[in-house]
Protein backbone atom coordinates (compact mmCIF):
# COMPACT_ATOMS: atom_id res chain seq x y z
CA UNK A 1 0.00 0.00 0.00
CA UNK A 2 2.44 2.33 1.00
CA UNK A 3 4.76 1.30 -1.99
CA UNK A 4 1.33 2.72 -4.22
CA UNK A 5 1.25 5.77 -2.38
CA UNK A 6 5.52 6.70 -3.22
CA UNK A 7 4.32 5.89 -6.74
CA UNK A 8 0.81 7.81 -7.07
CA UNK A 9 3.20 10.93 -5.07
CA UNK A 10 5.84 10.50 -8.25
CA UNK A 11 2.84 10.52 -10.70
CA UNK A 12 0.97 13.32 -9.08
CA UNK A 13 3.95 15.78 -8.66
CA UNK A 14 5.04 15.17 -12.04
CA UNK A 15 1.61 15.22 -13.79
CA UNK A 16 1.23 18.62 -12.16
CA UNK A 17 3.96 20.53 -13.11
CA UNK A 18 3.47 19.34 -16.59
CA UNK A 19 0.11 20.43 -16.64
CA UNK A 20 1.10 24.00 -14.77
CA UNK A 21 3.45 24.40 -17.23
CA UNK A 22 2.43 25.31 -20.37
CA UNK A 23 0.11 27.91 -18.31
CA UNK A 24 2.48 29.32 -16.35
CA UNK A 25 5.55 29.76 -18.78
CA UNK A 26 3.39 32.31 -21.47
CA UNK A 27 2.50 33.98 -18.27
CA UNK A 28 6.10 34.67 -17.21
CA UNK A 29 6.56 35.59 -20.71
CA UNK A 30 3.86 38.45 -20.50
CA UNK A 31 5.22 39.59 -17.47
CA UNK A 32 8.86 39.98 -18.83
CA UNK A 33 10.33 37.86 -16.03
CA UNK A 34 12.79 37.27 -18.47
CA UNK A 35 16.44 35.84 -17.33
CA UNK A 36 19.67 38.35 -17.72
CA UNK A 37 22.87 36.45 -18.19
CA UNK A 38 26.18 37.99 -17.17
CA UNK A 39 28.48 39.61 -19.45
CA UNK A 40 31.51 37.62 -18.02
CA UNK A 41 30.00 34.26 -18.57
CA UNK A 42 30.41 32.10 -21.91
CA UNK A 43 29.43 33.93 -25.23
CA UNK A 44 26.82 30.98 -26.18
CA UNK A 45 24.62 31.84 -23.09
CA UNK A 46 24.09 35.61 -24.62
CA UNK A 47 20.90 34.09 -26.53
CA UNK A 48 19.39 32.76 -23.61
CA UNK A 49 18.60 35.87 -22.04
CA UNK A 50 14.86 36.91 -21.64
CA UNK A 51 13.86 33.37 -21.38
CA UNK A 52 11.70 32.85 -18.50
CA UNK A 53 12.56 32.45 -14.70
CA UNK A 54 11.07 31.69 -11.71
CA UNK A 55 10.37 28.15 -12.73
CA UNK A 56 10.45 27.15 -9.54
CA UNK A 57 7.59 28.69 -8.59
CA UNK A 58 5.75 25.10 -10.51
CA UNK A 59 8.12 23.01 -9.04
CA UNK A 60 7.19 24.18 -5.42
CA UNK A 61 3.63 24.11 -5.89
CA UNK A 62 3.65 20.46 -7.09
CA UNK A 63 5.68 19.45 -4.23
CA UNK A 64 3.72 21.21 -1.43
CA UNK A 65 0.29 20.17 -3.50
CA UNK A 66 1.44 16.25 -3.91
CA UNK A 67 3.48 16.06 -0.91
CA UNK A 68 0.30 16.72 1.45
CA UNK A 69 -2.82 15.09 -0.40
CA UNK A 70 -0.56 12.11 -0.51
CA UNK A 71 0.73 12.48 2.68
CA UNK A 72 -3.12 13.04 4.45
CA UNK A 73 -4.03 9.83 2.00
CA UNK A 74 -0.98 7.26 2.73
CA UNK A 75 0.16 8.72 6.07
CA UNK A 76 -0.50 11.42 7.71
CA UNK A 77 0.56 15.50 8.38
CA UNK A 78 3.52 15.41 10.56
CA UNK A 79 6.08 17.71 12.04
CA UNK A 80 8.51 16.20 9.15
CA UNK A 81 6.27 17.01 6.58
CA UNK A 82 5.38 20.80 8.00
CA UNK A 83 9.64 20.88 8.82
CA UNK A 84 10.30 19.96 4.99
CA UNK A 85 7.50 22.63 3.61
CA UNK A 86 8.97 25.43 6.18
CA UNK A 87 12.35 24.70 4.39
CA UNK A 88 11.32 24.04 1.00
CA UNK A 89 8.98 27.55 1.03
CA UNK A 90 11.00 29.21 3.50
CA UNK A 91 14.05 29.05 0.86
CA UNK A 92 11.99 28.90 -2.03
CA UNK A 93 10.67 32.34 -1.38
CA UNK A 94 13.80 33.59 -0.44
CA UNK A 95 15.15 32.66 -3.86
CA UNK A 96 11.77 34.33 -5.50
CA UNK A 97 12.94 37.82 -3.56
CA UNK A 98 16.15 37.71 -5.11
CA UNK A 99 14.93 36.48 -8.87
CA UNK A 100 12.15 39.31 -8.70
CA UNK A 101 14.86 42.02 -8.00
CA UNK A 102 16.97 40.59 -10.79
CA UNK A 103 14.23 41.30 -12.99
CA UNK A 104 12.79 43.93 -12.18
CA UNK A 105 16.15 46.27 -12.15
CA UNK A 106 17.09 44.01 -15.62
CA UNK A 107 20.45 42.63 -13.88
CA UNK A 108 21.66 39.43 -12.90
CA UNK A 109 22.54 41.20 -9.64
CA UNK A 110 19.27 40.39 -7.25
CA UNK A 111 19.96 40.10 -3.04
CA UNK A 112 22.97 40.86 -2.11
CA UNK A 113 25.26 38.11 -0.40
CA UNK A 114 24.72 39.54 3.35
CA UNK A 115 20.92 39.41 3.08
CA UNK A 116 21.10 36.33 0.94
CA UNK A 117 22.93 34.63 3.81
CA UNK A 118 20.98 36.58 6.86
CA UNK A 119 17.75 35.02 4.93
CA UNK A 120 19.06 31.94 4.84
CA UNK A 121 20.36 31.96 8.79
CA UNK A 122 17.18 32.51 9.92
CA UNK A 123 15.31 29.93 8.27
CA UNK A 124 17.95 27.20 9.87
CA UNK A 125 17.82 29.06 12.99
CA UNK A 126 13.90 28.61 12.96
CA UNK A 127 14.64 24.54 11.71
CA UNK A 128 16.70 24.17 14.84
CA UNK A 129 14.42 25.69 17.07
CA UNK A 130 11.80 23.48 16.17
CA UNK A 131 14.16 20.38 16.15
CA UNK A 132 15.39 21.05 19.72
CA UNK A 133 11.75 21.41 20.98
CA UNK A 134 11.27 18.15 19.47
CA UNK A 135 14.29 16.84 21.91
CA UNK A 136 16.41 15.49 18.40
CA UNK A 137 19.35 13.59 18.36
CA UNK A 138 22.51 15.72 18.54
CA UNK A 139 24.49 12.23 17.01
CA UNK A 140 25.83 12.07 13.35
CA UNK A 141 25.11 8.57 11.62
CA UNK A 142 28.68 7.70 10.14
CA UNK A 143 28.00 6.38 6.58
CA UNK A 144 28.44 2.52 5.55
CA UNK A 145 28.43 2.00 9.99
CA UNK A 146 25.88 1.31 12.22
CA UNK A 147 28.61 3.91 14.36
CA UNK A 148 27.06 7.47 15.57
CA UNK A 149 28.59 10.28 17.06
CA UNK A 150 27.14 13.00 19.28
CA UNK A 151 28.63 16.26 18.98
CA UNK A 152 26.53 18.20 21.44
CA UNK A 153 26.05 21.56 20.95
CA UNK A 154 28.14 21.94 17.72
CA UNK A 155 24.72 20.09 16.22
CA UNK A 156 23.32 23.77 16.01
CA UNK A 157 25.56 25.27 14.15
CA UNK A 158 25.86 22.20 11.73
CA UNK A 159 22.20 22.80 10.93
CA UNK A 160 22.83 25.99 9.65
CA UNK A 161 26.36 24.97 7.63
CA UNK A 162 24.17 22.16 6.21
CA UNK A 163 20.88 24.35 4.88
CA UNK A 164 23.01 27.72 3.94
CA UNK A 165 25.78 25.36 2.08
CA UNK A 166 23.57 22.81 0.52
CA UNK A 167 21.29 25.50 -0.85
CA UNK A 168 24.23 27.88 -2.19
CA UNK A 169 25.44 24.49 -3.49
CA UNK A 170 22.55 23.71 -5.60
CA UNK A 171 22.59 27.75 -6.25
CA UNK A 172 25.91 27.31 -8.21
CA UNK A 173 25.00 23.97 -10.05
CA UNK A 174 22.18 26.10 -11.95
CA UNK A 175 24.17 27.03 -14.83
CA UNK A 176 23.20 24.90 -18.00
CA UNK A 177 19.81 23.50 -19.24
CA UNK A 178 18.63 20.72 -17.53
CA UNK A 179 21.67 20.32 -15.03
CA UNK A 180 20.30 20.57 -11.49
CA UNK A 181 16.77 18.91 -12.48
CA UNK A 182 19.13 16.14 -13.46
CA UNK A 183 21.32 16.27 -10.85
CA UNK A 184 18.32 17.06 -8.18
CA UNK A 185 15.91 14.52 -9.71
CA UNK A 186 19.02 11.60 -8.60
CA UNK A 187 19.55 12.88 -5.28
CA UNK A 188 16.28 12.99 -3.97
CA UNK A 189 15.40 10.01 -5.50
CA UNK A 190 18.68 8.28 -3.50
CA UNK A 191 17.39 9.63 -0.22
CA UNK A 192 14.03 8.40 -0.72
CA UNK A 193 15.55 5.12 -0.93
CA UNK A 194 17.33 5.52 2.19
CA UNK A 195 14.10 7.09 3.74
CA UNK A 196 11.75 4.46 2.95
CA UNK A 197 14.63 2.17 4.60
CA UNK A 198 14.30 3.62 7.23
CA UNK A 199 10.45 2.91 7.61
CA UNK A 200 10.67 7.11 7.26
CA UNK A 201 7.33 7.32 4.86
CA UNK A 202 7.06 10.52 5.31
CA UNK A 203 10.33 11.88 4.26
CA UNK A 204 10.43 9.29 1.53
CA UNK A 205 7.16 10.35 0.13
CA UNK A 206 8.07 14.08 -0.18
CA UNK A 207 11.31 12.96 -1.49
CA UNK A 208 9.54 11.29 -4.41
CA UNK A 209 7.01 13.88 -4.62
CA UNK A 210 10.25 16.69 -5.44
CA UNK A 211 11.38 13.75 -7.98
CA UNK A 212 8.47 13.80 -10.09
CA UNK A 213 8.44 17.63 -10.06
CA UNK A 214 11.82 18.24 -10.81
CA UNK A 215 11.18 15.42 -13.90
CA UNK A 216 8.16 17.51 -14.54
CA UNK A 217 9.86 20.56 -14.59
CA UNK A 218 12.66 18.76 -17.08
CA UNK A 219 10.20 18.27 -19.78
CA UNK A 220 10.01 22.31 -20.18
CA UNK A 221 14.02 22.77 -19.09
CA UNK A 222 15.96 20.34 -21.28
CA UNK A 223 18.07 21.93 -23.89
CA UNK A 224 17.05 24.17 -24.58
CA UNK A 225 15.38 25.18 -21.91
CA UNK A 226 11.94 26.74 -22.12
CA UNK A 227 12.34 28.10 -18.62
CA UNK A 228 14.70 28.21 -15.97
CA UNK A 229 13.92 27.56 -12.20
CA UNK A 230 16.00 30.42 -11.13
CA UNK A 231 16.93 31.13 -7.51
CA UNK A 232 13.41 30.20 -6.26
CA UNK A 233 13.63 26.70 -7.74
CA UNK A 234 17.36 25.89 -6.84
CA UNK A 235 17.63 27.32 -3.26
CA UNK A 236 14.62 25.53 -2.37
CA UNK A 237 15.61 22.13 -3.76
CA UNK A 238 18.89 22.85 -1.72
CA UNK A 239 17.30 23.80 1.36
CA UNK A 240 15.11 20.55 0.65
CA UNK A 241 17.58 17.90 0.21
CA UNK A 242 19.55 19.34 3.43
CA UNK A 243 16.66 19.22 5.41
CA UNK A 244 15.87 15.25 4.30
CA UNK A 245 19.35 14.60 5.54
CA UNK A 246 18.99 16.00 9.15
CA UNK A 247 15.87 14.21 9.37
CA UNK A 248 17.18 11.01 8.55
CA UNK A 249 20.11 11.53 10.34
CA UNK A 250 22.40 11.16 7.21
CA UNK A 251 24.05 14.24 7.63
CA UNK A 252 27.50 13.34 6.89
CA UNK A 253 26.19 11.24 3.65
CA UNK A 254 24.69 14.42 2.02
CA UNK A 255 28.26 15.42 1.53
CA UNK A 256 28.20 11.84 -0.96
CA UNK A 257 25.16 12.17 -2.33
CA UNK A 258 25.35 15.37 -3.48
CA UNK A 259 28.35 15.06 -4.55
CA UNK A 260 27.89 16.98 -7.74
CA UNK A 261 26.91 20.16 -5.70
CA UNK A 262 29.78 19.57 -3.61
CA UNK A 263 32.37 19.45 -6.91
CA UNK A 264 31.06 22.51 -7.87
CA UNK A 265 31.10 24.18 -4.80
CA UNK A 266 34.97 23.73 -4.58
CA UNK A 267 35.50 24.52 -7.82
CA UNK A 268 34.38 28.07 -7.10
CA UNK A 269 36.28 28.02 -3.62
CA UNK A 270 39.54 26.80 -5.26
CA UNK A 271 38.96 29.54 -7.87
CA UNK A 272 38.48 32.35 -5.78
CA UNK A 273 41.57 31.37 -3.50
CA UNK A 274 43.83 30.48 -6.27
CA UNK A 275 42.84 34.13 -7.98
CA UNK A 276 43.41 36.13 -4.67
CA UNK A 277 46.41 35.13 -3.87
CA UNK A 278 48.37 33.78 -6.68
CA UNK A 279 46.25 35.90 -9.74
CA UNK A 280 45.98 32.69 -11.81
CA UNK A 281 42.74 30.84 -12.39
CA UNK A 282 43.01 26.92 -12.26
CA UNK A 283 39.50 26.83 -14.14
CA UNK A 284 39.05 28.53 -17.24
CA UNK A 285 35.74 29.76 -15.22
CA UNK A 286 33.56 28.69 -12.19
CA UNK A 287 31.64 26.87 -11.55
CA UNK A 288 33.23 23.99 -12.81
CA UNK A 289 30.54 23.12 -15.58
CA UNK A 290 31.72 26.40 -17.49
CA UNK A 291 35.41 24.87 -17.37
CA UNK A 292 33.88 22.09 -19.60
CA UNK A 293 31.67 24.57 -21.84
CA UNK A 294 35.13 26.59 -23.07
CA UNK A 295 36.63 23.86 -23.01
CA UNK A 296 35.10 23.23 -26.26
CA UNK A 297 32.29 20.69 -24.50
CA UNK A 298 28.87 21.08 -25.73
CA UNK A 299 26.08 22.12 -23.49
CA UNK A 300 24.52 19.09 -23.63
CA UNK A 301 27.50 16.88 -22.64
CA UNK A 302 28.55 18.30 -20.01
CA UNK A 303 24.96 18.06 -18.45
CA UNK A 304 24.63 14.42 -19.59
CA UNK A 305 27.97 13.91 -18.16
CA UNK A 306 27.05 15.48 -14.40
CA UNK A 307 24.38 13.55 -14.66
CA UNK A 308 25.89 10.19 -14.58
CA UNK A 309 28.48 11.22 -12.10
CA UNK A 310 25.13 12.49 -10.02
CA UNK A 311 24.05 8.73 -9.92
CA UNK A 312 27.89 7.05 -9.46
CA UNK A 313 27.44 9.52 -6.36
CA UNK A 314 23.75 8.51 -5.64
CA UNK A 315 24.33 4.36 -6.26
CA UNK A 316 27.56 4.44 -3.71
CA UNK A 317 25.74 6.24 -1.08
CA UNK A 318 22.45 4.19 -1.04
CA UNK A 319 25.05 1.55 -0.84
CA UNK A 320 26.93 2.74 1.79
CA UNK A 321 23.20 2.16 3.79
CA UNK A 322 20.75 0.27 2.03
CA UNK A 323 22.77 -2.78 1.51
CA UNK A 324 26.39 -2.54 3.20
CA UNK A 325 25.02 -1.71 6.89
Amino acid sequence: MLEQGLLFTLLLSFLLTVFFSPFFIPFLRRLKFGQSIRDEGPKSHQKKTGTPTMGGLMIILSIVLASVVMASQFQSIDMEIWLLLLVTVGFGLLGFLDDYIKVVKKRNLGLTSKQKFLGQVAIATLVYIVLHQANISTAIHLPGTAWSVDIGWFYFPLIIIMLVGASNAVNLTDGLDGLVAGTSAVAFGAFSIIAFSLDMMTVSLFSVAIVGAVLGFLVFNAHPAKVFMGDTGSLALGGALAMIAILTKMELLLVIIGGVFVIETLSVIIQVISFKSTGKRVFKMSPLHHHYELSGWSEWRVVVTFWIVGILFAVAGVYLEVWMV
